[in-house]
């Protein structure tokens, strides 16, 4: 019977000073160029994305200092004489400044709809999370089911809608629809699971509280991420709306700012002194989105970090 023998393993190897060696350091992400190439293809996207997002800013800057002769003249990124106060001056003088008016409703349409937007999404969406009422559930589900449904598919609804109500090319046919936006219950409702316990409701109501007392002083301040996100993803929304008012609308004066702008630059082929007004128009209409991301920016980021940890 023959016995099995077994090889030890060789020593391990020592240098001079009798220390054993270090196995050599292995990249865990596989050979060290590797991870170079690939932060390089990432920061090439990114540069990509970024001038692919700044370029049309950049070109409405440069276009809205040009006058008539130099917008038809120069290329899209060349500068010529300065005529921006010219351009401003000549947006505001024409057709009787209804430009003014297009300001105006666009701050309307936008500003007082997304706060009141805003404020009804998050009474629904706290409702749905922390009131237990018959088909809640199945209200949240036709909730969900709105945010699939395009916009543009409910324009015609909306306008059939408005016609019988007689409220066709007056304010309240575009600022009425505003207020609803399924994707801001959606919103509210995630918030309100994770910044609302339901201890402190149960506590408000001990103290005799009622339901609208505790959303106001209670909930709304807990949800206050959520409630900024909810009004600049709305203002956003309102502000770059079209559909909707080229349906419903017929008088200028009721225009908001990409309606009305839309509407002078179907004149543009015709009547090249309206590129221009166009151009700065359209630049001027950046600003006010710009303003909303910058004074919103620390409460919308906390409130996307707390619907992603959701």
């Amino acid at each position: 019977m023959s016995a099995t023998v077994t090889t030890p393993p060789p020593p391990a190897t020592r240098g001079t000073s009798g220390r054993r060696r270090a196995a050599p350091d292995v990249p865990p992400y596989g050979p060290r160029g590797s991870r170079w190439t690939s932060r390089a293809a990432v920061h090439g996207v990114l540069l990509l994305a970024a001038l692919y997002s700044v370029l049309p800013l950049v070109w409405l800057v440069t276009s809205a200092t040009k006058s008539v002769g130099d917008f038809s003249a120069t290329s899209a990124f060349e500068l010529a004489d300065f005529n921006l106060w010219g351009n401003l001056r000549d947006l505001f003088a024409r057709e009787d400044g209804v430009f003014l008016h297009w300001i105006r409703n666009s701050l309307l349409y936008a500003g007082v709809g997304a706060v009141l937007g805003a404020l009804i999404c998050t009474a629904c969406g706290y409702a749905v999370a922390r009131l237990d009422f018959p088909g809640r559930r199945a209200l949240f589900a036709v909730t969900l089911a709105g945010v699939l449904v395009p916009p543009t598919a409910l324009a015609l609804p909306l306008y059939l809608l408005a016609s019988n109500l007689h409220l066709v090319n007056t304010f309240w046919a575009v600022f009425l629809p505003l207020l609803s936006n399924p994707f801001g219950v959606y919103l509210a409702r995630t918030f309100a699971d994770a910044a609302v316990p339901g201890e402190v409701l149960e506590a408000a109501r001990l103290d005799g509280a009622g339901e609208f007392r505790i959303f106001l002083t209670v909930a709304l301040p807990m949800m206050m991420p959520g409630f900024v996100t909810i009004v600049l993803f709305q203002f956003v929304s309102i502000w770059n709306n079209f559909f909707l008012p080229l349906v419903m609308l017929t008088d200028p004066e009721l225009f908001p700012m990409t309606l009305g702008i839309y509407q002078w630059n179907t004149r543009a082929p015709q009547f090249p002194d309206y590129n221009p007004l166009v151009i700065t128009g359209s630049l001027l209409a950046v600003v006010p989105l710009i303003i909303a991301f910058v004074v919103l920016q620390r409460q919308w980021r906390s409130g996307l970090a707390a619907g992603s940890v959701k």
